[in-house]
């Protein structure tokens, strides 16, 4: 039996709200490949310094980010399918699916903002690295050289923070002066992403939360009307 009434207006604000999840999973897929090969992020994170490799945790992030547009984008098609379908099994399917995201948002949500700070420490630190073996040593080695001009050149930036040298300067920045200290660019480069990221989510939790009420009174309605 069809919906009517008051369910059939829920029905098409349904598949309204499920055709706006599906685009939403299409945006985030389209923003963490974006992430995945921006040239400021994969220059930083394919480094090497002597067998050590860059932190891996933003690219991780990535791909679980990937992981979670797909997923998106399925299920909002499911959704959009069962409620012009009024299959009770099917937006059944789509509500379990939905808790589960809902779920799994929720904890990456927790996860994410206690380590929020730990990609761009973990990313400080091996820069750190590669910038006291260049002050050390008398004279450095290509791996470092490499390590560095990418930070460099990439973030336009260089040193720790303070005031550095001239001797410093000249041997690890190559000369450069009035430039700002490395910590602050690559704070900067992630917490702009991070904020981008965290709109993202926000937006999405809120319109599944729309979807889990109008996926479960539909559901209801087409049970009811079977008697």
């Amino acid at each position: 039996m069809g919906a009517d009434g008051c369910t059939k207006c829920i029905k098409y604000v349904l598949f309204f709200f499920n055709f706006i999840f599906w685009l939403a999973g299409g945006v985030i897929l389209g923003v963490s490949l974006w992430l995945r090969h921006d040239n400021k992020t994969s220059n930083l994170l394919t480094l090497k310094l002597e067998g050590n490799e860059a932190p891996t945790t933003f690219y991780i992030s990535v791909y679980i980010l990937i992981a979670v547009g797909a997923v998106m984008m399925f299920v909002g098609f499911l959704g959009c399918y069962g409620a012009i379908q009024e299959s009770q099994c099917l937006l059944g399917t789509f509500f379990a699916c939905l808790v589960i995201l809902f779920a799994c948002e929720v904890a990456a949500g927790i996860w994410g903002f206690m380590n929020r700070d730990t990609i761009s420490k973990e990313l400080i630190n091996f820069y750190d690295a590669a910038y006291d073996k260049a002050v050390s040593e008398q004279k450095t080695t290509s791996e470092v050289n490499t390590v560095l001009n990418v930070f460099h050149e990439t973030l336009d930036c260089c040193g720790k923070g303070g005031i550095a040298s001239p001797d410093t300067s000249n041997k690890v920045c190559g000369g450069k002066t009035g430039v700002e200290n490395c910590h602050s660019r690559i704070q900067d480069l992630f917490s702009d992403k991070v904020y981008l990221i965290g709109i993202a989510a926000l937006v999405v939790a809120i319109i599944m939360i729309f979807e889990m009420i109008f996926s479960m009174f539909m559901c209801c309605a087409i049970r009811n009307s079977m008697y």
